[in-house]
């Protein structure tokens, strides 16, 4: 594919024209090669040859130098670098010196351990093949298959999911295993950030528990893209020291970046080129992004477009596929949506018919962002800027593996800072990329693996303080509750239930929603988290699975079931809420810039009173509709921000309300914030009120129980954080204020978003623009 040639020819094209804000072109990178101190095994080299290899990366000689000196090592290099031969290569060699040895392979998905078992079969020796073993076990893995690998596998390629529940609380079973355990591999540790993260680092607690009662001591490997924290990262969700491999030796080829921004509407209607600075709303990213998409595909160039949530992916999915259809109906055959909710079989045949270029472009979360094999895409379309710079060059680095050329579109939306980053391009360029957070203490996710811990074993006294400083105090609620009981310096686990199975690694609350397709025999079509359910699949939503539309005939609360019809429709729906905020307890208090900032415990009232319907092409309002849902409360922690009431006088005699001020500071900062924190935009919310403090205050809170660490860390970068806010609202040249800044239009992500209530009016920026502008001192 030649890059150059096809942007130059979409520049020509009325419906993109004047899109195209700025092109980098980053360089390709050659090869950096280096040798073993001690070279290679035989066998082992013999197998790489086989593929094609003769000598290894820099990066992969530095980390498989530390791991033969029996360091934990956590490795950080860029998409397709080879970094799974960086632990393949010992792992292997150590069986093939001690046939007894096991590793176990730890990754964030079922897809993606399965895809890593060809890789490490490829460097099995002729040998090898009467008494080696290696296998994924999941889920999926028939049970004669499980018992063989139990019993003898060498190599275990699992996942979070099923280490925490099919194999620690069964240990005994796995005795041999756990006695020559020698490795424990975690990759894509960038992943386990916030609640994920948190899990993880409480079910490895759990299971070096369980290697020091067989008397095991693994190393830890740990693969990452690059983040701005991997050592901190990796020891925080291990416990382990680690050494920190990040000399990327891997080839690159050139790529080019396009920063995309769609057209304002007024602009749009009138065809006019001249006026980049206008302010309102935007022509719809994922509107843009279908066209591009068909525009690539029609071009032979095979295309992945990252999008924010399930129905964004779908609703891609089929726009495209419907422009595509009345050109030719092999050409929209041969796209697809890919996320979760969709069945295994159904997920590992895209992938296969991506491999075999059956597939020229797919729609897809995050699920593909991680190191599954699809192939050698040639372009990357992102919709919207992903949050994070890690996962922009995380997602971009699927397109244009080895020294091929790729073609990487970022469109912005009408947010804050997707209009900041389309100004300022040189910040994605520039920028180390954010700090991972998780915290493994929170005693919301603590409370469940200690259950867990003290049924796989008991806990003596000497090792609670493993489990975080409040474990004690959690001990002792369970002991209350007579699920847990103390004797002989010791915990054991009192209870018939089995705890593992009411622990979900993925969110906090657990409880899971399932879709069911009545008029299909109660087919189940996917499953959704409670907080997701109760905003997208309440009474007369429109749920969008496989580019169909169902409608839910009715959300049973109690059961956990939406019971839906297949019908074709031409909306979709997007629920509205709105939150109240108390303050329970008061951590930190303080005066920054004569202003009152603080951060404590404290609980949010969410109601869903009502939802809006929203015609597809034209994302006219078709009318809302009550809701009669119940509140939820959420106990988490936030900081708050208070004005001076010497600058809401002044405003005041103005004509300014601090309150709009504050909404607009509200709308920006839920954006700017995943700047100087890794999390997402849905991680936090936001709420202006009056009630806590007696005057206006704008707060941030963690959308968790218990709290993820984030809304302190945007206290500990408020010095950083407010001065970017105001470049935001004073670099946008709208007037009066426009989703761009202050208004904070709701992107398509925001679909499937809790917070995401309509915004009808925007904010005054006059005000939000002085508030900050007398606070910095800069008036």
């Amino acid at each position: 594919m030649d890059a150059a040639t096809f942007i130059d020819r979409i520049r020509d094209r009325q419906f993109f024209a004047d899109q195209i804000t700025h092109v980098e072109l980053i360089p390709a990178r050659p090869a950096q090669f280096a040798d073993l101190t001690d070279g290679l095994h035989p066998d082992v080299e013999r197998a790489l040859a086989e593929q094609g290899i003769e000598r290894l990366y820099v990066h992969q000689v530095d980390a498989i130098e530390h791991i033969r000196q029996g360091r934990n090592v956590v490795i950080v290099s860029g998409t397709a670098s080879g970094k799974t031969l960086c632990y393949n290569i010992p792992v292997v060699e150590t069986v093939l010196n001690d046939s007894m040895a096991t590793a176990l392979y730890i990754y964030p998905t079922k897809a993606l351990a399965q895809d890593q078992l060809r890789g490490l079969g490829a460097l099995e020796a002729p040998q090898m093949s009467e008494w080696f073993m290696a296998g994924t076990y999941d889920g999926d893995t028939p049970g004669s298959l499980r018992r063989r690998l139990r019993d003898a596998g060498n190599v275990i390629l699992t996942n979070p999911d099923m280490l925490h529940t099919g194999i620690l609380p069964h240990h005994a079973r796995w005795n041999r295993f756990f006695t020559h355990l020698r490795f424990v591999v975690i990759d894509e540790v960038h992943a386990y950030r916030g609640v994920f993260g948190s899990h993880l680092a409480n079910v490895l607690r759990r299971l070096q528990r369980v290697c020091a009662h067989y008397g095991a001591d693994p190393q830890f490997v740990c693969c990452s893209a690059t983040i701005g924290n991997p050592r901190d990262h990796a020891e925080r969700v291990t416990g382990v020291a680690m050494e920190l491999v990040d000399r990327d030796g891997s080839p690159r080829g050139p790529r080019r970046f396009v920063m995309w921004n769609p057209p304002p509407l007024d602009r749009a209607a009138r065809g006019s080129a001249d006026d980049r600075r206008i302010g309102g709303d935007r022509r719809s990213s994922l509107g843009q992004a279908v066209e591009l998409m068909a525009a690539l595909v029609q071009e032979g160039v095979q295309t992945i477009a990252f999008v924010r949530t399930r129905l964004a992916s779908e609703l891609l999915f089929k726009g495209v596929r419907d422009r595509l259809r009345p050109i030719s109906r092999r050409l929209s055959e041969s796209v697809h949506a890919y996320r979760g909710g969709y069945l295994p079989e159904e997920r590992r045949e895209i992938e296969r018919r991506l491999v075999e270029r059956e597939i020229l472009g797919v729609a897809s979360t995050n699920a593909l962002e991680l190191g599954i094999d699809i192939g050698s895409l040639d372009a990357c379309i992102l919709v919207g800027y992903p949050g994070t710079v890690a996962s922009t060059w995380q997602q971009s680095g699927r397109a244009g593996r080895g020294q091929e050329p790729s073609l990487v579109f970022l469109i912005g939306q009408n947010t804050p800072m997707d209009q900041y980053l389309m100004a300022h391009h040189d910040y994605l360029f520039v920028q180390n990329p954010e700090e991972a957070v998780v915290d493994p203490d929170n005693p919301h996710i603590t409370i469940g693996h200690l259950r867990c811990a003290t049924h796989e074993l008991p806990l003596d006294d000497a090792e609670v303080p493993l489990f975080g400083p409040y474990a004690d105090v959690v001990l002792e609620l369970l002991e209350e509750e007579g699920t847990v009981r103390h004797l002989d310096e010791r915990w054991y686990w009192a209870s018939p239930r089995y705890p593992a199975a009411e622990v979900n690694l993925r969110n906090i609350s657990g409880v899971v929603y399932t879709i069911q397709d009545d008029r299909q025999g109660e087919r189940v079509i996917g499953t959704l988290d409670e907080v997701s359910a109760l905003s997208q699949l309440h009474d007369h939503a429109v749920y969008i699975h496989g580019a169909e539309t169902y409608f839910v005939e009715e959300l049973d609360i109690d059961q956990k079931i939406a019971h839906v019809d297949r019908r074709d429709l031409d909306y979709y729906t997007q629920s509205v809420q709105s939150s109240q905020i108390r303050i329970d307890e008061v951590e930190e208090e303080d005066v920054w810039h004569d202003a009152t900032v603080g951060f404590g415990d404290v609980t949010v009232t969410t109601a869903i009173p009502m939802f809006k319907k929203i015609k597809f092409a034209t994302r006219d309002s078709l009318g809302f509709e009550k809701l009669e849902l119940p509140p939820q409360e959420l106990e988490t922690v936030g900081m708050w921000f208070a004005p001076p009431d010497e600058i809401v006088q002044e405003m005041m005699q103005r004509r300014m309300v601090a309150g709009e001020a504050l909404i607009g500071i509200a709308n920006v900062l839920v954006e700017v914030a995943p700047f100087y924190v890794m999390c997402d935009v849905q991680d936090v919310g936001t709420v202006v009120d009056s009630s806590c403090l007696g005057r206006d205050a704008l707060f941030l809170h963690d959308r968790y129980p218990g709290g993820m660490g984030f809304a302190h860390r945007c206290v500990q970068r408020i010095d950083e954080i407010m001065p970017t806010i105001l470049r935001v609202i004073e670099e946008c040249s709208c007037e009066d204020g426009c989703p761009s800044c202050v208004g904070s239009a709701l992107p398509p992500f925001a679909m499937t978003d809790l917070d995401s209530a309509v915004r009808g009016r925007i904010p005054d920026k006059h005000a939000a623009r002085f508030l900050l502008r007398r606070l910095l001192g800069r008036t």
